[in-house]
């Protein structure tokens, strides 16, 4: 349903137009989706580790987000390959200043900023424009939106990553990953079935938040002060 929403934004072209409206007020087509949310999903995974194995948010967690990152990861975009080998070659010159982009299949991925200015995102901006131009449609825009656009295009082969590191920070040259096409990306919606991918995106940044939150305030331990005899009970249907 909401995916229909996009559509009446904007006509529907082989790729989706990065920032382009989605139907929804405030939320713009995500520059780079894919490995955004393998970012997001493989950290999560990785930070349940600190939870116990009993845990039931930890158990409902991981079965939810390993579920949808195989529906993520099992859509590959065009020079999928290509593109991987060449990142290969970057990394093996300077293994040590893309560790953190390391997954443990061998592949790397960080993510994207979902606003144009880049805000509520740390870890930069990221998005592949190569082949776009030529197939991308989308509403009309000003000289001003254009120009921006014809920059963005300009730029994204050659974009200065700033990766976070937990004592320092260091700039890095990284090809982006080439973008999914607009079958790709429905295929995904429909299959998690969550809306828009930009809608997955945002619920998948929260739950990384409340997965530090929780680990920080190690909620599955006793309270140190044992609540009272029938302070947690609540009302119950009489006889």
């Amino acid at each position: 349903m909401r995916s229909t929403l996009r559509l009446l934004a904007n006509v529907k072209p082989r790729y989706l137009e990065p920032f382009a409206p989605t139907g929804l007020t405030g939320l713009f087509t995500h520059p780079s989706p894919r490995p955004t949310l393998i970012y997001l999903y493989s950290t999560t995974l990785q930070k349940l580790q600190a939870f116990p194995e009993t845990s039931a948010y930890r158990q409902s967690v991981e079965a939810l987000t390993r579920h949808r990152l195989q529906i993520v990861e099992s859509q590959k975009p065009a020079g999928f390959d290509t593109w991987l080998e060449r990142v290969k070659k970057t990394v093996g010159s300077e293994p040590e200043r893309f560790a953190k982009l390391q997954r443990t299949d061998g592949t790397y991925s960080h993510a994207a900023a979902q606003q144009k200015d880049g805000s509520d995102n740390a870890r930069g901006e990221e998005w592949d424009g190569e082949g776009l131009s030529a197939t991308t449609e989308g509403p009309a825009r000003t000289p001003q939106e254009e120009a921006e656009w014809t920059k963005i295009m300009n730029e994204a082969s050659e974009t200065t990553e700033q990766a976070e590191h937990d004592f320092y920070h260091q700039d890095m040259k990284w090809e982006s990953e080439p973008a999914l096409d607009a079958d790709q990306i429905s295929h995904v919606e429909q299959q998690i079935g969550a809306g828009l991918i930009e809608e997955v995106i945002q619920v998948a940044e929260a739950e990384l938040k409340l997965v530090d939150e929780l680990a920080k305030y190690k909620v599955w331990e006793s309270l140190e002060e044992k609540p009272q005899p029938g302070q947690w009970t609540y009302f119950e249907r009489g006889n």
